[in-house]
């Protein structure tokens, strides 16, 4: 018998998806499991968990480089990717690190703060800096996060950090006289999430410009930044309707236009709409939506330089606000006020 017939067979590595078999369940649930164990409920935890030892599967290390070595490689955390304004503010924030020589880490939190807390302290020592884009979470676990790398925030001031913000006193008093030189008298804003800070200061400014031009303004909501979110503050509306609407975002006031439209309602004839963002979506409507542009593509370079600067000059830490204009783009989805408030077609069955 020969020599090679004699050797010992290897044994074969076991995977995650070896894993997954034994326990039933996805091999991505497996990887969430030893990645992300928050992210994955405690019984199906201990279940998989089980199988690993079963199996004798053993997690490779992530080889971390240390804090203060250099990774030239820089963070980006947005609320949500699906929402196409933080596209354009992933390329202003992208062309400016790699013109820099950085590569960019995208982070996706999902309109999470606890979720966005665990995914930052999980890449902290893979980059030498941070940009939070309209984060979740409080100022004092993001002071926290300052002591390990530096950060810059953008949609939100935070004291003692450099911030990129749009003008949203402009912003919003360019919608409420371009609503009132319709005609408008009585409108309604669609509120984002409650912990979001662009959304107080929106609530804010609208409020000081309805009352400046004597027009009537409520609240709806807080909703979802989201298209659902919009049909959903959709429903909440009907029940005191107004001839005009300002909502936090782009795809909220899309959400709300396409819940109009089912009610039997005509956008702009019976209400017009403003959204905020100027995002490729307004422009892909039916009817297009007349919006607010913070200028999201340049709100990126700007925190991209912003945080550069902080890592050149770490010994004297700048805390600028920057702010960046915002305009109203008029389009379709705005026109004269109604004579009065909607009606809707079923409701005169």
């Amino acid at each position: 018998m020969s020599e090679a017939t004699n050797a010992p067979k290897r044994r074969k590595s076991v995977t995650i998806y070896d894993v997954a078999k034994e326990a039933g369940v996805s091999a991505s649930t497996v990887s969430r499991a030893f990645s992300r164990p928050g992210r994955v409920n405690s019984e199906t935890s201990e279940l998989i968990h089980a199988a690993a030892a079963k199996l004798g599967y053993r997690v490779k290390p992530i080889h971390r480089p240390e804090i203060g070595v250099e990774k030239r490689a820089l963070g980006l955390v947005v609320a949500d990717i699906t929402n196409p304004v933080y596209a354009h503010i992933m390329r202003g924030f992208q062309q400016e690190a790699v013109d820099a020589g950085y590569t960019v880490l995208l982070i996706d939190s999902q309109e999470d703060g606890r979720a966005e807390f665990d995914y930052i302290q999980a890449v902290l020592p893979l980059v030498d800096g941070l940009v939070l884009s309209a984060s979740r979470l409080t100022d004092s676990a993001i002071n926290q996060m300052v002591k390990v790398v530096p950060v810059v925030a953008t949609n939100r001031i935070i004291a003692g950090l450099p911030s990129v913000v749009p003008d949203s006193g402009r912003g919003m008093r360019r919608a409420v006289e371009h609503l009132a030189s319709l005609g408008h008298t009585r409108i309604a804003y669609l509120g984002g999430p409650e912990a979001s800070w662009a959304n107080g200061v929106r609530w804010r400014a609208a409020t000081e410009a309805c009352h400046e031009l004597s027009i009537h303004i409520r609240r709806v909501g807080p909703g979802t930044p989201s298209v659902q979110g919009g049909v959903e503050l959709a429903k909440e509306w009907r029940e005191n309707p107004t001839t005009g609407v300002i909502a936090f975002n782009d795809i909220m006031a899309i959400g709300f236009m396409k819940a109009a439209q089912s009610f039997g309602l005509n956008v702009p004839r019976d209400v017009s709409v403003v959204g905020i963002d100027n995002s490729i979506s307004s422009v892909l409507t039916t009817p297009t939506l007349t919006t607010v542009s913070p200028q999201p593509s340049q709100i990126g370079a700007r925190a991209a330089r912003a945080l550069l600067s902080q890592l050149k000059h770490r010994n004297t830490p700048s805390a600028e606000t920057i702010v960046v204009p915002m305009d109203l783009i008029v389009r379709e989805s705005t026109s004269t006020a109604a004579s009065a408030a909607p009606k809707f077609p079923e409701d005169e069955r």
